[in-house]
């Protein structure tokens, strides 16, 4: 299905030389005699590259049919991440390349989402939050408890964050997977 430059709102999937991307951000400028260009930060759901491309006037795009599933994240094995289909049982591995930066927000037995573009897994989507437990950070000096003072926490997956300074060895706490973020500690 084509799709016009105006119709790239953001969040549209779409495909560009065979590749799907994902709007990020759209703008459009309406120039002289009823013509438009459209300038759209976009992001490839192959690599994760962000672009900033222009189209202009009728240009025409093919939408990308990307689909969505569960799966289980398994393990790692050298430079490979092995997840399983939760539907199919069926087996896939992604390369370091696309799960080094997710890896820290993953624990063995976790679902995520994995996206599929021609029936190939391009990408894994993790939840907007996750909890993790915190396996080592310094104790709070004594009276120095304000949420302002912040600290590094090692959590369960090697991920490092910086949290409140009440935060202690063995808590569970929820980190946003887009900015590495300390959001709570899971009230017990």
């Amino acid at each position: 299905m084509a799709l016009s430059i105006t119709s790239l709102k953001k969040g549209t999937i779409f495909q560009l030389n065979g590749v799907p991307y994902k709007v990020l951000d759209y703008g459009q400028k309406v120039m002289g005699r009823g013509g438009s260009i459209v300038n759209v930060r976009i992001k490839s759901l192959v690599d994760g590259k962000v672009l900033d491309k222009t189209f202009k006037g009728n240009e025409q795009l093919d939408s990308a049919h990307v689909t969505s599933r569960p799966a289980q994240y398994l393990y790692k094995d050298g430079a490979k991440y092995f997840f399983m289909d939760t539907e199919t049982y069926e087996q896939f591995e992604l390369s370091s390349d696309y799960g080094d930066e997710k890896s820290g927000y993953m624990r063995e037995g976790d679902t995520v989402t994995a996206q599929l573009f021609d029936d190939r897994i391009i990408n894994i989507e993790l939840p907007k939050n996750v909890f993790l437990k915190v396996t080592y950070t310094e104790d709070a000096v004594r009276g120095d408890t304000s949420s302002s003072i912040t600290k590094n926490a090692t959590l369960e997956t090697g991920l490092v964050v910086k949290v409140p300074a009440f935060i202690k060895q063995g808590d569970l706490i929820s980190v946003d997977t887009n900015s590495g973020a300390y959001r709570e500690r899971q009230k017990s």
